[in-house]
């Protein structure tokens, strides 16, 4: 059955938002300070093979300032553009589960306790969410919405160790259903155009998440960028990257594949361009989500379209 999401053909974040808040929240993102066991020798000291220096959070405030000083840093830089009164603060670099309890503690508190913050989002590992930090996130779910971002990016073994993500799918799973257990909502992260993936393996993914108890999710476009072991690889092996219209398409089958009620954080993404080595068309992200818009209208697709609804969650 056919479903409009206000003016979009998805369950877009904006969509999520006002019904849920009454409003659009703006998204503030932070550096809290952290590392991550695929980069202090844990499991690894190299990260995963696409992530930069900034630990994916190269648009993320200076971590030289406090919580509070991030924060109102972020809202004089959008207050050009955006008039409401709510933002959701995004711990976006690094692993941010990755620290001893009462830096987690102190840090949660400082966000949650600003007055304009409406939304804890956390992104992090499925393999840094022990017991301690369960009880930690679900304590703060109590005082504001807290989101878990979970960097899965396929469900593909062999690319995942080409990767270098450092977890096998188990641990995935297992990290939803204890979050969930916790009434934590989960929003997963996946990358299109992985190497040695074609679309349909990334569709697969697609797949595979609606049998998971999750409530949103990422579609990434795989950005090369400087002074990575994938910029290294791209050098050497240039592997296949979609053109905007091939990504476009993929994503449309993406979406008309994905559960209805999975609300959609992000269709695609733009790395620093200062660091980007390809796809250059990707550094566009207006031009991108607008001529997406236009083929969803033309095509007459929408989120759920090829979705059936006999998989028990």
């Amino acid at each position: 059955m056919k479903k409009q999401w206000n003016e979009k053909r998805y369950h877009s974040l904006d969509y999520e938002l006002k019904t849920v808040f009454g409003e659009k929240l703006y998204k503030i993102s932070l550096d809290a300070g952290m590392t991550c066991p695929n980069r202090d020798g844990t499991i690894g000291t190299r990260g995963c093979i696409f992530c930069s220096q900034g630990g994916s959070g190269d648009f993320a405030s200076d971590r030289a300032l406090s919580i509070t000083g991030q924060i109102e840093k972020g809202k004089a830089q959008t207050a050009s553009k955006y008039k409401g009164n709510g933002y959701i603060a995004y711990f976006q670099a690094y692993t941010n589960t990755y620290a001893p309890p009462e830096r987690l503690r102190a840090v949660y508190q400082e966000a949650a306790s600003h007055p304009d913050i409406r939304v804890l989002s956390i992104a992090t590992r499925p393999d840094c969410l022990d017991k301690e930090v369960l009880d930690i996130l679900t304590e703060f779910n109590r005082i504001k919405p807290v989101w878990i971002e979970l960097g899965l990016q396929t469900i593909h073994e062999k690319t995942a160790q080409l990767i270098r993500r450092g977890y096998e799918l188990p641990v995935f799973e297992a990290s939803v259903r204890a979050l969930r257990l916790r009434r934590i909502p989960v929003i997963v992260h996946t990358i299109l155009g992985l190497p040695g993936e074609d679309p349909d393996m990334f569709l697969d993914t697609v797949r595979y998440l609606n049998t998971m108890d999750i409530q949103g999710v990422k579609f990434q476009l795989l950005h090369v960028l400087k002074h990575t072991d994938l910029a290294k690889l791209y050098e050497k092996e240039p592997f296949w990257l979609p053109a905007m219209e091939e990504y476009i398409e993929i994503i449309g089958q993406a979406l008309c594949l994905l559960r209805p009620d999975i609300t959609v954080h992000r269709l695609t993404g733009d790395g620093p361009k200062s660091l980007l080595i390809a796809p250059e068309w990707s550094g566009n992200k207006r031009q991108v989500l607008n001529r997406l818009n236009q083929y969803l209208k033309q095509q007459d697709l929408w989120q759920g379209k090829d979705f059936h609804y006999d998989i028990n969650i």
